[in-house]
């Protein structure tokens, strides 16, 4: 979860760190840290807080001039967010600075050992277990690539290290197992990172590693090796968004730029997806298409956000290919012994490809027997590459921890994903195919018209800015929008808001509800029958308790109208691509309240974008 990076090259490593680091904050910002090797001997600057705390103090105290070094923003696991256990962190000998990401499991066991041997630690982390030993290999081989091997085979979790050594101080050694690591290859540099966004700036070309591999740059080389010392060919990719995809575009916030990317976000995932007669070219899926209609069940694992995306696929894909769908969180998975085998298709969705929940779900389905298709945004991410087939959502760099167009690319893919399924086991007709196509291919055009009504949105935060509880309601994909809805007001406002399915409001819920509550109702299109019906009853019924409803309905949906406090209006749509545009003004909403409220929109506390541990 940590943000990670190393360079090696003629610039000044410490300026390329911190601009890499910036990029990166989004993965941690409980401390940040800098090491570069300069004279035989470790200069280190780490300061707790966000990454500008370690800015301003090397701005007062600047470190030396070095072409070599390391960074790190961190997301806490052992140890508080203090300055002793911020990254870096350096061997008791001063000989070996680490930064690392992920869990070392056996830290206390390694930990024991070496207090035994007269290592005396300074900080409670995981990670000074692994700086510690590996000073020790190093001792004995005075070569750090494979002192790194040796500690690897020895250390139990996931993790991905980044080590330099100050008796060889133009070379670093990196190694993962279970956690991202890529290298940007330059022009007499070389980069290693958690994420590109660290090097997009210097570099384009990208290497991707192998499970349990270690790597060794200098400025003219990369040289990958397995745990065992047998060389390794990584996987070469272009990174083909640019570096301004990364900034605000004078936005306040990532998250409220991100929100605005969607209309083009969604068109992206679309675009090329289908021919000119309306079938679905979905070139990605490598699976063999016998397997796919054998397929008698499907399972969706995600977390967070892309979980509630699957919970609106669940309605979709059901409804087109008459095959039962589960949704299961990712971190329970595995857990609960579940019935999954060779005519199980599991369907994994994460915006990063690195969550560490959702890929040990879906190594459990393979050796199940299960085909594996992910969505995920991040070319050769580790779920892509371990997965069957995987449908890339295009939404771009997504750099606030809240997600907004990773969640409605994703939900986006999802239906492209069922209409596949649908044309190839010939559950729905051809033109029933092409017409939701066509539908989807006008839902840019159509979140656009949500977003311009954003000043309506942020009037409504205003309103209601002094309110501690909130609750969502919906029926059927509405109650996915509503769940997501309250996800993202916890997320960054810090406010306690609960989504709920509508009909089950009596079951209990709606004991909470007085007239200080705020309901925020997704009603259903009116040519949903019955569905849209028993909606505008529950609106009723919560009116009934004196709650401010507001109400997200179909524009000219008089009866909804009606009953509405606040009405936010949405383009017509049809019942299954509602969330596309139902999801956007309860983005909005989160975003200005949690502004008005002060808070750090992008970077909420005790939160970090991609969760790499489980």
């Amino acid at each position: 979860m940590c943000g990670i990076i190393g360079y090696v090259g003629q610039q000044d490593a410490v300026q390329v760190i911190l601009e890499g680091l910036r990029r990166v904050e989004y993965r941690g910002y409980d401390s940040a840290g800098i090491a570069i090797a300069v004279d035989g001997k470790l200069a280190v600057a780490k300061r707790s807080g966000k990454l500008g705390s370690l800015a301003a103090q090397l701005a007062e105290h600047p470190l030396p001039s070095s072409g070599c070094g390391i960074g790190h923003t961190r997301w806490a696991t052992h140890g508080g967010p203090n300055d002793t256990n911020a990254h870096p962190h350096v061997s008791a000998d001063g000989r070996v600075a680490l930064v690392h990401n992920g869990i070392i499991e056996n830290f206390a066991e390694l930990r024991a050992e070496l207090e035994l041997r007269g290592v005396t630690f300074i900080s409670q982390t995981d990670t000074e277990a692994a700086a510690q030993l590996l000073a020790l290999e190093l001792a004995l081989t005075n070569d750090l690539t494979v002192a790194m091997r040796t500690v690897c085979t020895r250390l139990k979790g996931a993790f991905t290290l980044v080590a330099l050594d100050t008796q060889n101080p133009e070379c670093l050694v990196a190694a993962r197992r279970d956690s991202p690591l890529v290298v940007g290859v330059g022009d007499g540099e070389n980069f290693v990172a958690s994420d590109v966004a660290s090097f997009i700036m210097h570099t384009r070309e990208a290497l991707e590693l192998g499970q349990n591999q270690v790597v060794t740059l200098t400025r003219n080389s990369v040289q990958v090796s397995d745990f065992d010392g047998e060389p390794a060919e990584p996987q070469h990719f272009h990174v083909d968004w640019s570096p301004a995809a990364a900034e605000k575009a004078g936005f306040d916030w990532f998250m409220r730029k991100e929100i605005f990317e969607q209309p083009r976000a969604v068109f992206d995932t679309l675009l090329g997806r289908s021919d000119a007669a309306g079938r679905l070219l979905l070139d990605e899926i490598r699976i063999d298409t016998n397997e796919l209609r054998l397929i008698d069940k499907i399972v969706v694992v995600a977390c967070g956000s892309a979980y509630y995306a699957g919970l609106v696929a669940k309605y979709a894909i059901e409804h087109w290919i008459r095959v039962p769908v589960e949704v299961e969180l990712a971190s329970e998975f595995r857990y609960r012994d579940p019935i999954v085998n060779s005519r199980t298709l599991c369907v994994t969705i994460s915006q990063s490809g690195e969550t560490m929940d959702t890929l040990q779900a879906i190594r459990h389905a393979r050796v199940q027997g299960a085909k594996v298709i992910a969505i995920c945004n991040t070319v050769g991410a580790t779920i892509a590459r371990e997965s069957d087939a995987v449908l890339y959502t295009r939404a771009g760099p997504e750099i606030a921890v809240a997600s907004t167009k990773g969640f409605l690319t994703q939900v986006s893919a999802a239906y492209l994903l069922g209409l596949y399924l649908a044309q190839l086991r010939g559950t729905m007709f051809a033109d029933e195919v092409e017409r939701y196509l066509t539908e989807l291919s006008e839902v840019p055009d159509k979140i656009q018209q949500v977003l311009d009504q954003a000043e309506r949105v942020y009037a409504l935060a205003a309103d209601v800015v002094d309110t501690q509880d909130f609750i969502f309601l919906g029926r059927h994909v509405g109650s996915a929008v509503a769940l997501e809805g309250a996800l993202k007001l916890k997320e960054i406002a810090y406010l306690h808001a609960e989504g709920f399915a509508a009909g089950e409001l009596k079951h209990g819920p709606i004991a909470i509800i007085d007239e200080t509550t705020p309901v925020f109702v997704v009603v259903p299109p009116p040519g949903a029958g019955q569905l849209h019906d028993k909606v505008i009853s529950n609106i009723q019924e919560v009116r009934a308790r004196g709650a401010r409803v507001v109400v997200l309905a179909e524009r000219g949906d008089v009866a909804a109208g009606s009953c509405a406090d606040y009405l936010l209006e949405l383009p017509p749509t049809s019942v299954l691509l509602q969330p596309l545009t139902a999801s956007v003004p309860l983005q909005l909403f989160a975003c200005e309240l949690a502004t008005l409220l002060g808070n750090d929109v992008d970077q909420p506390r005790n939160l970090a974008k991609s969760v790499t541990v489980e």
